[in-house]
């Protein structure tokens, strides 16, 4: 039991080595094989995932971290005391994020096996699909920030990679399709620009990446709400002394298998309510050097303590540079969560193939920036109690999201394209609720919305497949590849292509009843519970602790819940209800039994799923489930938990919910049910004179693209076209290097080649020469022929010899004769 946290390597490795067959190998397998390699693949990781929540559960929320073998010292430079390792982290927060990508991934691998038969490209994709699932999980089990933006990019690029999977399609879809990879993976980048500079501060702030250290205690001065016998494993606790409150209590942090059941602790916890219940206790990183502790950590440390930061040319207050760190962190989730405003790639990646529509907006990806700031609550909590608007900036951000979004899917008619800014509305929910403070509950809404997007996904992806099917049939092409390209111009994804499917895709209709039950946050489905508690905190935040971002949260989401309920609702009436509105719908057959499955077993956790926090004192659940299951669970990973989080069941903000949830369901039914469209193919709310305008704000995304393609993209092509045709190819090219390059060079060129290497060099060579020829000429009149000539020469020469041997001695003769 207590070697489970080694297996965590194997979560990432498994779908990373069936990436490597699939992606090598996997034109020379047969169809099957590459699917069944990529399903095994996705579930041997999430049973190792449930392995690893069997040893959380058991050891009571303990915390883990594992150095895999042959990552020691990832990076390491010795000389400047850099130690970053490649560590992963098995704790509560992590290990919910595992069972999320695994087990949703999961059932998107099943799925994907009957919906991509017969692509040429089916190798390739189950290769990008796992690859996926891989770098979405190197995220979520980092012990550090740098190991997490290794997921985080590689995320970005899977995305890339499966949104543009069909690039090449004929023209304009094949162009559709890259360009709506493009848009993705370049949007993401400018919010990786914040999570970038975010780690930069990070670093020359704490001289760490990593969370936590080694044997540090996660939970720090900060008031930590355990519950003390049974949910609290991180460690034990000795009480010393405590006041008449319980609230006083000295605690002395020890190891979490350090036995204390021999002291009569018992007795004094049945004398001190307290102690059976919420007891507020303080635990500190004391015994640590501060510089021996990771990030959050020290922030509890050294926060408020009056430190500064030095940047070498100037400083800033310590608090300051956190606020900065959480504001760059913002501008990354903006972009990875897709919010404000940075949402706008999102409903473009619906060119992908539907089951990437459902992992990314279901278990990865878009889940991953709601997942770093509750992993960094640390930050947000301190600027929060210290008096930062970073939570109202949140909560704006969060909040104005989610109903933008809510107007926008109202007006849309592709299926897809409405889901896509359901999920970018459901996200606005969680990343308000992490503006107040409600952790879990963003974490919470995480889990459910996971499941039932992915089953309204892959339920639409069922839909798209019928209808595809459908006019195949009627063009008598039968039954064959479903994604082959024709000439007419029949749009699949087009609501107003369909209607009347309840008939022909039975089961699917109940699988996508149920998913839109669950989102509209009806009773008892899972919406309900998750979307409740995001309602009730905010409750808590704005009318208990007067707080502006509640007032602003609750009011803003319950208004989306009610778009929510709408737009769902008037969809299922547009697919589902009525008579079919072309040949395509009266002919599409019921999907095929590996699509159903997963839409069957999704449609059955939609219904469950929510009883995981159930909250205290709720009506008939009271007293069969115990409250806050998953509250208890995830607070041994949180420094910081609500304060709204131990509330009692609100059942004025449920009825509430609930009531506007009904309302906007039964309007809906009764605009579309049995009208379907008016005239000229258009929404029954174009008819309507107040309404008209509306829709079509809502039709045209309020202008937000044309806003960016106005202020952003058109400037930005302007100046990039000033830049290459005036700056680099008219000035550099033809001014520039024709005529002050080469020109200059011509120049320089022509003086060396003539005055100096014609006129000096070549001269004096050339001089040499002559010089040599008329030697040589001169020397040449000497050699006659003649032989007596040449004896007087030897004579002559013999002579001079002779001389020249008796020049000393005559020299000699001379001075002794003087």
């Amino acid at each position: 039991m207590e070697n489970l946290p080694l297996l965590v390597p194997l979560v990432i490795f498994a779908p990373a080595l069936g990436a490597i067959i699939n992606f090598f190998f996997g034109a020379r397998l047969e169809e099957k094989w590459s699917g069944y390699i990529g399903c095994f693949a996705s579930i041997f990781a999430f049973i190792v995932s449930l392995l690893l929540l069997t040893w959380v559960t058991g050891t009571n929320g303990a915390a883990a971290v594992v150095n895999p073998p042959f990552f020691d010292g990832w990076l390491r430079i010795e000389s400047i005391g850099l130690d970053i390792s490649w560590q992963m982290r098995v704790d509560s927060l992590s290990v919910t994020m595992m069972l999320v990508v695994t087990g949703v991934g999961s059932l998107i691998h099943l799925y994907a096996r009957g919906y991509m038969h017969g692509d040429p490209g089916y190798p390739r994709f189950f290769a990008y699909l796992n690859m996926f699932l891989a770098f979405m999980l190197v995220l979520v089990t980092a012990n550090n920030f740098l190991m997490l933006f290794v997921g985080w990019e590689g995320v970005g690029l899977c995305s890339f990679l499966l949104i543009g999977f069909w690039w090449d399609k004929k023209a304009p879809e094949g162009w559709k399709n890259s360009n709506a990879a493009r848009k993705a993976f370049i949007i993401n980048r400018v919010g990786d620009f914040g999570l970038l500079m975010a780690m930069f501060l990070i670093f020359w702030t704490f001289g760490t990446l990593d969370f936590y250290k080694a044997g540090e205690l996660p939970n720090t001065e900060a008031k930590y709400l355990v519950h003390w016998r049974e949910h609290n494993g991180l460690m034990a606790h000795q009480e010393e002394a405590a006041g008449d409150d319980g609230h006083d209590a000295k605690v002395e942090c020890v190891p979490a298998d350090v036995s204390h059941a021999a002291d009569d602790s018992h007795a004094e916890d049945a004398a001190n309510p307290l102690a059976n219940d919420i007891r507020a206790l303080y635990c500190d990183n004391h015994r640590f050097d501060t510089e021996l502790l990771g990030v959050f950590g020290q922030t509890t440390e050294r926060f408020g303590a009056g430190e500064s930061v030095d940047f070498g040319s100037f400083e800033m207050a310590f608090e300051d540079v956190i606020f900065l760190i959480a504001l760059f962190m913002l501008l990354g989730v903006t972009g990875k969560s897709a919010q404000i405003p940075l949402f706008v790639w999102l409903p473009d990646a619906m060119a992908g193939p539907t089951p990437v529509s459902a992992l990314i907006h279901a278990a990865t990806m878009v889940t991953a920036g709601v997942y770093l700031m509750v992993r960094a609550n640390v930050f947000l909590w301190e600027l929060n109690h210290a008096g930062y608007v970073l939570g109202l900036i949140i909560t704006l951000v969060g909040a104005g999201t989610a109903i933008a979004a809510g107007y926008i899917a109202l007006g849309q008619w592709d299926i897809k394209r409405v889901l896509a800014y359901s999920t970018i509305s459901q996200l606005g929910f969680m990343v308000a609720a992490v503006g107040i403070g409600a952790y879990v509950a963003a974490m919470f809404h995480l889990v459910t919305h996971a499941v039932f997007k992915a089953l309204l996904f892959l339920g639409s992806g069922s839909v798209i497949h019928g209808v595809e099917h459908g006019h195949h049939h009627t063009h008598e092409h039968g039954h064959g590849d479903d994604h082959d390209d024709h000439a007419d111009a029949f749009d699949p994804q087009d609501m107003r292509n369909m209607g009347g499917l309840r008939k022909r895709m039975p089961i699917t209709y109940l699988t996508y009843l149920v998913g839109t039950l669950g989102l509209a946050g009806i009773f008892p489905f899972a919406g309900f519970w998750s979307k409740d508690e995001i309602l009730a905190d905010a409750w808590f935040e704005g009318f208990e602790l007067n707080s502006t971002s509640g007032f602003i949260a609750l009011a803003v989401l319950l208004a989306a819940a009610a778009f929510t309920a709408f737009y769902m609702w008037r969809q299922v009436v547009l697919v589902f209800f009525d008579k079919p509105r072309s040949e395509a719908a009266e002919h599409a057959p019921e999907s095929n039994g590996a699509m159903l499955l997963p839409l069957i077993v999704l449609a059955i956790f939609t219904c469950v799923i929510g009883f995981i926090n159930v909250p205290k004192a709720t009506p008939i659940f009271d007293g069969i489930y115990h409250p806050y299951e998953f509250k208890y669970f995830l607070e041994h990973s949180l420094v910081s938990v609500s304060r709204g989080h131990s509330l009692d069941f609100n059942l004025l903000i449920a009825g509430i919910a609930l009531a506007l949830g009904i309302a906007s369901i039964m309007v809906a039914h009764r605009v579309y049910k049995g009208k379907g469209l008016a005239s000229g193919n258009r929404d029954q709310l174009e008819t309507q004179a107040p309404a008209r305008g509306l829709f079509r704000l809502a039709n045209a995304r309020l202008y937000w693209d044309e806003a960016y393609t106005a202020f952003i993209e058109a400037p930005f092509n302007r100046l990039a076209g000033f830049l290459a045709d005036r700056v680099d190819w008219d000035f550099l090219h033809d001014y520039f290097h024709d005529r002050v390059i080469k020109r200059g060079f011509d120049s320089i060129a022509e003086i060396l080649s003539k005055p100096i290497d014609l006129g000096i060099v070549d001269g004096a060579v050339n001089g040499v020469g002559v010089f040599v020829q008329r030697a040589a000429d001169w020397m040449r009149r000497s050699q006659t022929g003649y032989v007596r000539l040449y004896a007087v020469v030897l004579f002559i020469g013999v002579v001079a010899v002779i001389l020249l041997m008796l020049i000393p001695f005559i020299q000699i003769l001379l001075q002794s004769g003087s």
